[in-house]
């Protein structure tokens, strides 16, 4: 069930629309289903609807012009509330109807139970699947009611009456969701034929901050971004205070661009909440340690991404949180670096994340430095080549968003679940498109059947709960040449194994082989261990696996 509360100064202008057969054609056989008293005139079953209503609004607004007298009437004194039922739901009785008005109106402490001086109300069915709940705000004392978090508590309430009833239990939130357009942006676009400025702003200013690499870079960014306009304030002693933005073009009735501030658009995107996030960024080091080769930037970004499901399992919720929001940011970055074909299902899967990014829990922002830095790295590392590293990550990031909505249903955040299986449909399908060039050419370099052997048994031997499902899986032939040729380049293709298999567990990977592959290219693209630290692995490997006997270690 759905509650939408609204303010107003028109008592009888609401009476007259929620008893409207004509103009209203969705509105069939209006009357009521319960009053603060039980007795109040009900307009939809009098022979004489027009003096019945003039009587019923005279009753409501009695105690108002009694305040008013004594100005102390507040001047939106009209309280109204619409309760709907999903479409999946059976048709409710008035009686059900009216026992289910008298709690929300004893909730939001319009009517509390049992109060003689609780305010005067009535609940209106004017279809099958939903009632009006028109009040006026002045008490019996001629207090205004105290109806303060209306919205949530009457969306507490009607939780429990889903759950009592046998109802469609809504999707609920926790006030962290960026707010939606309104129906005028809805309309002015839809007329456009185009996304409202706001949602085309929200995911600018996402993709901006994604990329930057500090407050003052976002707002160079900004600036240079064309078609947006945008307004820095500052306090009297010249620091930046915030900033709005507009589409060029967007205009009001006045000619005047339509403004939209940073937390107007996303809770998180206020400038210093972007402050917080941009300075818990490590700088990614310009070459590996004790290497003259410069560190690929994709790879980096899938081993910090990799790490997650352990924060999540194992870290403090500030820690997990931080680790989420950085997730986001990483998938922000996609659509900017993909190629064309791509991009649509990157885009829809941020969009669709944005909302999982944030919860209830403030992020501990430093502990999501070293994937930061990752994701900065790539803004000058578009995808190239094969376009094996974009796979990879995607790989991970799948594995990571299914981590991050086990970890939001923990901790019942229903939207942010819905927000993370959402964005899974367009991470998946992306992947797949991805993934399939880079391993179409791996196989068609599918090594001689004896190295496959060769292959086959280290798999046997290192991995024996996977042995079955690597080798019958289609991605085996590229799994089989990764191996090869990282053996051509020096690796031990056993120790790169074994690394590949500690690195996370497999259990949860949708194609172990394919997770293997991009393991092994990653791993692969190291540089080549010295005779001395391979001894060194070597005998740690050894050390680790007990089980096996003296011929297996060294097959």
């Amino acid at each position: 069930m759905i509650a939408k509360i609204s303010s107003g100064k028109d008592t009888a202008g609401l009476i007259r629309y929620l008893f409207d057969t004509k103009r209203a054609t969705d509105h069939t056989d209006p009357h009521l289903v319960a009053s603060w008293d039980g007795f109040a005139p009900d307009p939809g079953r009098s022979d004489d609807f027009a003096a019945t209503k003039k009587l019923l609004v005279a009753d409501l607004d009695l105690r108002v012009k009694q305040a008013r007298r004594l100005r102390r009437a507040p001047e939106q004194h009209v309280w109204h509330c619409s309760v709907r039922a999903a479409t999946t739901d059976r048709h409710l009785s008035d009686e059900e109807w009216a026992h289910i008005a008298r709690r929300v109106v004893a909730a939001t402490g319009i009517a509390p139970q049992d109060d003689p001086d609780s305010c005067r109300w009535v609940a209106v069915r004017h279809a099958l699947d939903h009632i009006h709940i028109a009040a006026t705000k002045v008490r019996g004392d001629l207090s205004t009611a105290r109806h303060w978090n209306d919205y949530l508590t009457a969306d507490r309430e009607l939780a429990k009456i889903e759950k009592e009833y046998g109802l469609h239990q809504v999707v609920r939130g926790d006030r962290t969701a960026a707010k939606r357009p309104t129906r005028a942006e809805q309309e002015k676009a839809r007329r456009a034929g185009k996304a409202t400025s706001r949602e085309h702003l929200r995911t600018t200013i996402r993709q901006l901050v994604s990329i930057a690499t500090s407050p003052e870079d976002f707002l160079h960014l900004l600036e240079g971004v064309e078609g947006v306009l945008i307004d820095v304030q500052h306090f009297p002693s010249g620091d930046v205070r915030g900033y709005k933005v507009a589409l060029e073009g967007d205009t009001n009735a006045a000619g005047e661009p339509i403004w939209f501030s940073g937390a107007k658009l996303a809770p998180d995107l206020s400038l210093p909440k972007i402050a917080e996030r941009l300075t818990a960024i490590d700088t990614a080091p310009a070459t590996e340690p004790g290497s003259r080769r410069r560190p690929n930037p994709w790879h980096q970004a899938t081993v910090a991404a990799e790490r997650i499901p352990h924060h999540l399992d194992h870290g403090d919720d500030e820690v997990a949180q931080a680790h989420i929001a950085a997730l986001g940011e990483a998938i922000d970055v996609l659509p900017l670096l993909a190629p064309s074909h791509l991009r649509p299902h990157l885009q829809q899967a941020a969009t669709a994340f944005e909302r999982a990014t944030r919860s209830r829990i403030r992020a501990q922002q430093d502990h999501a430095r070293a994937l930061r830095g990752a994701v900065r790295a790539l803004r000058t590392a578009p995808v190239t080549g094969d376009g094996s590293g974009l796979a990879m990550f995607l790989d991970i990031a799948v594995l990571v968003v299914l981590a991050a909505a086990r970890w939001h249903q923990v901790h019942r955040h229903d939207q942010q679940v819905a927000a993370a299986h959402q964005a899974l449909v367009h991470l998946q399908a992306a992947y797949h498109q991805a993934a399939a060039g880079p391993l179409t050419a791996l196989a068609q370099r599918q090594p001689p059947v004896r190295t496959m052997e060769r292959h086959a048994q280290r798999i046997l031997v290192i991995l024996p709960d996977h042995v079955q499902q690597v080798l019958d899986d289609p991605a085996w032939p590229a799994l089989a040449a990764a191996l090869t040729e990282a053996e051509n380049a020096g690796h031990d293709p056993e120790q790169l194994l074994q690394h590949a298999a500690r690195l996370r567990t497999l259990d949860e990977a949708r194609s172990t082989a394919r997770t293997l592959t991009w393991r092994i290219q990653r791993l692969a693209a190291r540089q080549i261990p010295s005779d001395q630290a391979r001894a060194a692995q070597t005998s740690t490997s050894v050390a680790a696996r007990p089980g096996l006997t003296a011929s297996a270690r060294h097959r």
